[in-house]
């Protein structure tokens, strides 16, 4: 079903109130731009504990909605700046060209959200990828300390630092390294993850 049917039946008084905390959850599988625990992490952030209070359900697919709609006005601008492009003959888009179609922040609270995320992973998570022996995980392990501490201040050498991870993290998910050891592969997914929200919550705006 669409984003649109789930989020109906969260504002459908008429159902069982589980049945309405799932459709909202549902919404999220399909709208989650900063990983589907996270995003409802912080929708709980946002408008209360909406698993058992109405009016905070109701405050959640609110947030919820109005950022996919800004999401989705970014996305017909895309659309239309393609349709020009092919008009001029550029058949494919350039590797810099903004590119929309997967949501790679919270449209409306970007860095707010990136730094709720960090938290969460922080708290949840990042512990359990970090290697003694992998300095760039232990360099990225830092950066979100910083991140953190400062409420999204880094450093131009910590950007720097940042940067590194990234690159190194890009690096290593190669196609043998998912054939050879998917744990691995998926734990170094995991930490570029953690990098891209460094990104986005050391950019305000």
């Amino acid at each position: 079903m669409s984003f649109g049917i789930f989020a109906r039946k969260v504002r459908d008084s008429s159902l069982p109130y589980g049945r309405r905390v799932s459709a909202l959850r549902s919404c999220v599988q399909l709208y989650r731009p900063i990983g589907f625990q996270a995003t409802l992490s912080f929708l709980e952030a946002q408008a209360g504990p909406f698993s058992r209070d109405e009016a905070a359900l109701l405050r959640a697919i609110d947030v919820l909605e109005g950022s996919r709609t800004l999401w989705q006005a970014e996305l017909r601008v895309f659309a239309d700046l393609r349709r020009r492009a092919k008009l001029e003959g550029r058949r494919a888009p350039r590797p810099d060209d903004m590119n929309p179609n997967t949501p790679a922040h919270w449209y409306g609270a970007r860095q707010e959200a990136a730094l709720h995320a960090l938290r969460f992973w922080r708290r949840r998570r990042l512990a359990a990828l970090i290697s003694a022996n992998d300095s760039v995980a232990q360099d990225l392990n830092g950066c979100v300390s910083a991140c953190l501490d400062s409420g999204g201040q880094l450093t131009s050498a910590q950007l720097q630092l940042l940067c590194d991870c990234v690159d190194r993290l890009e690096q290593r998910l190669r196609p043998e390294v998912w054939h050879d050891d998917q744990t691995q592969y998926f734990r170094y997914r995991d930490l570029l993850r953690v990098g891209r929200l460094l990104e986005t919550a050391t950019t305000p705006g």
